[in-house]
């Protein structure tokens, strides 16, 4: 049978992803605090994260914030980071190339790491109904967006972040994405490449250089990996 989308697939979606969402506040909150500590605007923080929705992309973007932006780096630094989506789009098109355009653009537009991976195992115990795309990116996307606001609120109000180790936060998120779940090989190999990419860059390149040579470096070693593709059950 061919993918669907409707509202009961969307709200079933929703309510499997709410658990893992409360997870997402978190890191929303950590994101906010790092905002406002970065000199962005309670706005500017809620906006990058409505419209862009990123969570890697938007903690790497930080690193390269201030009066002067380099925007050729940091349009570089955003897709290198999330070019992993390219892979994760092309492993479920089989399952969703059926769908209206504007119903695939929207699975698509809301998809991220966590709904991608539940998407994916229904994809392949045969499951026609695409809901925990949308569901899980509309939970996921609320999620974020509540904890970025608790960040700017607290944020606002804290005027010494050292005292409570806030001006390192980006490093703990970083450092949780890296270690946090079951190792894999496959996800320590590009993280040791940019880390040691980008370790050099401190070194050699300009300034600000090195977040870009990380994720850039880190890309390509996932790219080069060997990436299981999921397959409809028969």
């Amino acid at each position: 049978m061919s993918a669907q989308l409707d509202t009961q697939g969307t709200l079933w979606g929703f309510k499997r992803m709410v658990p893992l969402s409360l997870f997402v506040i978190a890191f929303g909150l950590a994101f906010g605090v790092a905002a406002i500590q970065r000199g962005l605007t309670g706005f500017e923080a809620l906006l990058m994260s409505g419209l862009v929705f990123a969570g890697a992309a938007q903690f790497a973007s930080l690193e390269l914030w201030g009066p002067t932006i380099p925007l050729v780096a940091l349009i570089a630094t955003t897709f290198a980071i999330n070019a992993r989506h390219l892979l994760m789009g092309a492993a479920l098109y089989p399952w969703v190339r059926h769908l209206p355009t504007g119903q695939r653009y929207a699975c698509l537009g809301l998809m991220s790491d966590s709904n991608w991976a539940m998407a994916a195992a229904d994809y392949r115990r045969g499951e026609t109904n695409v809901g925990m795309l949308v569901g899980g990116g509309i939970a996921l996307w609320l999620a974020w967006m509540l904890g970025t606001l608790l960040g700017v609120v607290f944020g606002s109000g804290i005027s010494e972040p050292e005292r409570f180790g806030l001006d390192v936060i980006m490093g703990c998120f970083l450092l949780a994405m890296l270690v946090g779940g079951k190792p894999q090989l496959s996800m320590l190999i590009p993280w040791s490449v940019a880390a040691v990419a980008a370790l050099l860059a401190i070194y050699f390149l300009p300034a600000n250089a090195h977040v870009i040579v990380g994720a850039l470096a880190g890309g390509i070693a996932g790219l080069c990996l060997p990436v299981a593709t999921p397959k409809a059950a028969s």
